[in-house]
């Protein structure tokens, strides 16, 4: 982050919340007038937005008044990853390059199209 937003956050933001990965979440003291308050994050880490966990999302983008509750998660809820592209560990398909480049054939539900 940068002298500027450590300023900013430091003279008019009132912290509200972190997450557990250690993401601090900001709103503006007073709302500035006929406007809605400024609301941001300061990531822990590397400065990357797939890292704000669904909880804090929706309150950033301003659709909920309030954080939703970390704790409450429903059974066909996956723990929040962020984006992996471009990482080792990203996904990689059967045939990919970086993954030999091979793909098993096409199976008997597949006709080749063959110009008349």
């Amino acid at each position: 982050m940068t002298l500027g937003t450590r300023l900013f956050t430091r003279l008019r933001g009132q912290e509200v919340g972190r997450d557990r990965f250690g993401n601090i979440y900001y709103q503006e003291r007073r709302a500035r007038s006929g406007m809605r308050q400024r609301r941001w994050v300061m990531y822990a880490g590397s400065a990357d937005a797939s890292e704000v966990p669904p909880e804090w999302h929706a309150w950033l983008h301003y659709t909920l008044d309030a954080p939703l509750p970390e704790g409450k998660r429903y059974a066909w809820q996956q723990e929040h990853q962020p984006n992996l592209t471009g990482t080792p560990a990203a996904y990689r398909p059967p045939g990919h390059d970086l993954e030999g480049g091979r793909r098993a054939r096409a199976t008997g539900d597949y006709e080749a199209w063959t110009p008349d």
